[in-house]
């Protein structure tokens, strides 16, 4: 982060494992450049996939394994390793890995024809692979993960012995390794397809954003519109953090990028650092909900769902702006109860002048909005959109060579000429790669321009190194949809939430949403979603909830176990540079993402909120008029929750105000008989009394 508070250096922060991200560089000597040299490789061999994309799907998912499992071994004995010895050893077994993925394409043809008959070297083959990704997802994220998948590995092996409805027909080790480790339901699945594809090139995309200065433009312009408000560090911290989720979605890696500014700066103006901390694990963690990115999970969802991966982004986009807004309420009302004030005039930037000096970073961010809306696939927005930053970045490099104004309007008019005549047909992938080649060459001759290209050759490496995390959790997740698909165990949990749910949906909700926190404590968003997914999402679409609010619901929940203690990994990313205890963050941070907690109960209630036509509303209110409705409903249940958590309005709120409050608040979530009523009406004689309540002369303070 270029901008800190003044005075303050940017902190180094530490962690128990590389699932928060690794350290930066990639390692000592030699070995480092190795590292380098085959992070560069990976991401070149991502880029061909998704500009070309000539070989087959599974060839695809086996060489990305092989990365994965080369490079996570490769860098964590590059920094772990005390000796070359211990170095050696780790690229060896990681080179074993990568063996493992080429096996995939070396006899793609025989393995297709001997397909349920495997060889003895399929096998083995097929057990490494295994090991090596359980131990790899071990030394990179902890135990809690591959202990899950490894419970499941042994209901698929022993599940036949246990009582009936637990059981299984059984299956022999043949079987296992075959469907685990070489079909399409396992390891190379749905979700490490998705990490093969979409995930990686969005991780590039926001990768060369933020080499070029996308962070310090978000954190500007935050800084600019909210500084000088009441409470306007922690509302430039939502507000900054929420904008770099459209690039990013990584909660973990926001915390850790926007938060060593913002965490310092809130604590200096007078916020407690847990409630500092809180803020900004809980906006970083909503990146991963804010379109159009929207962290790898919603491209799993859309393959999932089989559904274009824009009604993903237009389902999401109101329930994510709610969260945001929900963010800010509540530090508005922490801010009033304390009698925290804005930043002075002369310590913020110009909002105005910071889009001016950067305006042209948006343009990919709004090329990719407009390319995912107009139903081009991800895979070639996200190609397109990365194309375009990178001819931005260099554009702007070469630009800087000239001193004269003109000469730099000249060459801009000429480039968009340029990129005109070779889309006027359509936007291929060969014209426009031909177009940002020849930026390079340009680039490479002018001042300034080649130090541009090795900034672009580094975040092409640290792309690599940034996969690595959500690359291995998509793997190491084909353990349990291999296990669901082939025995059929999801079947018996659907079962009971559908019983339940004949007696009450808002308990079969209730299940899902502890069922969801349950499962993602300590593990990736990812494996959360996709077990709950799958164990809860069909059962809630045949109790009547529109199946894309069924995964959204089960997305969210993913999302909250992050921020939710007795692990919230958001808070622990957090703890070190608040210096603060990681489990009083966990809860500061859910107090002030309650919205989040319930907006999901709000839309499987009101699929209007979502942007879905299947809500009973539509038919009496037409559908503008029921998102109207479900979209005020949600306003006023958020703000509800949000003076009862902070337990302040105008002034500070007695028990019986709190008691209301919370009453009127549960009335707005469901779709009861009366309950809108009694929820508006407790609503109104709450902020009415509040109203009448209010200091005359100035805010309380605390």
């Amino acid at each position: 982060m270029q901008q800190q508070v003044a005075g303050e250096q940017p902190i180094k922060v530490e962690f128990d494992n590389f699932e928060h991200g690794f350290p930066e560089g990639f390692g000592p000597g030699a070995w480092g450049h190795l590292a380098y040299a085959i992070g560069l490789a990976f991401a070149v061999f991502q880029l061909y996939v998704a500009a070309f994309n000539y070989l087959p799907s599974q060839v695809v998912r086996g060489v990305h394994v092989g990365f994965l499992i080369l490079l996570t071994f490769g860098l964590i004995g590059n920094f772990t390793a005390k000796t070359d010895f211990g170095r050696a050893v780790s690229w060896i077994v990681g080179a074993s890995g990568f063996l493992c993925g080429l096996y995939q394409w070396i006899f793609y043809a025989d393995l297709i024809a001997r397909d349920g008959d495997p060889t003895n070297t399929d096998l083995a083959v097929g057990t490494l692979l295994a090991v090596l990704i359980f131990e790899g997802t071990r030394r990179l994220m902890g135990a809690a993960l591959p202990l899950m998948c490894g419970a499941c590995l042994l209901y698929w092996f022993f599940g036949q012995h246990l009582p009936s409805p637990f059981n299984h027909r059984g299956y022999d080790f043949d079987q296992i390794v075959t469907h685990l480790s070489f079909g399409t339901e396992g390891f190379y699945g749905v979700p490490i397809y998705v990490s093969a594809t979409y995930i990686f090139l969005f991780i590039l995309f926001g990768s060369f954003l933020e080499r070029a200065g996308m962070i310090q433009l978000f954190t500007d312009v935050s800084l600019g519109l909210f500084g000088r408000t009441r409470g306007g560090p922690a509302k430039v911290a939502v507000f900054a953090s929420g904008m770099m989720g459209t690039i990013s979605g990584s909660g973990v890696a926001n915390v850790v990028t926007v938060g060593q500014f913002t965490i310092p700066l809130m604590i200096k103006f007078g916020y407690r650092r847990a409630f500092a901390a809180g803020v900004e694990a809980t906006a970083s963690m909503g990146g991963q909900i804010m379109p159009p990115v929207m962290g790898a999970v919603a491209f799993i969802m859309a393959e999932t769902l089989g559904v274009p991966y824009s009604e993903i982004v237009k389902a999401a986009v109101i329930p994510a702006i709610l969260y945001f807004a929900s963010a800010f309420w509540m530090v508005h009302l922490e801010a009033g109860k304390h009698g925290l004030v804005g930043m002075k005039r002369s310590e913020i930037p110009s909002a105005w002048k910071a889009l001016v000096a950067r305006w042209y970073l948006v343009l990919p961010l709004a090329a990719l909005v407009y390319m995912l809306f107009e139903g081009f696939t991800p895979l070639y927005a996200g190609s397109m959109g990365l194309a375009l930053t990178v001819a931005l970045i260099l554009g702007a490099s070469i630009t800087f060579g000239f001193s004269n104004t003109i000469v730099r309007t000249i060459f801009w008019i000429g480039l968009a000429l340029v990129v005109a005549a070779v889309s006027r047909h359509g936007l291929e992938i060969v014209p426009v790669a031909g177009v940002v080649a020849g930026l390079i060459v340009i680039a490479a001759i002018t001042r300034g321009g080649r130090a541009t290209l090795r900034a672009c050759r580094d975040s092409l490496a640290d792309s690599a190194k940034s996969a690595l995390t959500v690359g291995m959790a998509c793997a190491i997740v084909g353990t349990i949809i291999g296990m669901m698909t082939q025995t059929g165990v999801g079947t018996i949990f659907g079962s009971w939430i559908i019983g339940l749910g004949a007696k009450s949906l808002f308990l079969a909700l209730i299940m899902t949403m502890l069922l969801s926190i349950l499962l993602g404590t300590g593990i990736p968003t990812i494996p959360t979603y996709i077990i709950t997914a799958a164990l809860a999402a069909p059962a809630l679409a045949k109790l009547g909830v529109p199946l894309i609010a069924s995964h959204m619901f089960a997305f969210y929940y993913g999302i909250m176990a992050d921020l939710s203690p007795p692990v919230a990994l958001a808070a622990l990313a957090a703890a070190p540079i608040a210096k603060e205890n990681p489990d009083k963050i966990g809860w500061e941070a859910m107090r002030i993402a309650l919205a989040g907690y319930v907006i999901p109960f709000i839309f499987v209630y009101s699929p209007a909120l979502m942007l879905q036509t299947n809500d009973p509303m539509v038919a009496q209110l037409g559908f503008y008029g029921a998102v109207a409705l479900a979209t005020f409903k949600a306003l006023v249940a958020i703000a509800l929750f949000g003076i009862v958590a902070i337990g302040f309005l105008f002034t500070r709120l007695t028990f019986i105000e709190i008691v209301v409050a919370f009453g009127a608040a549960l009335c707005l979530l469901g779709d009861f008989r009366f309950s809108d009523t009694a929820g508006f009406t407790l609503a109104a004689g709450v902020v009415l009394w509040q109203w009448r309540r209010r200091p005359r002369d100035a805010v309380a303070a605390a």
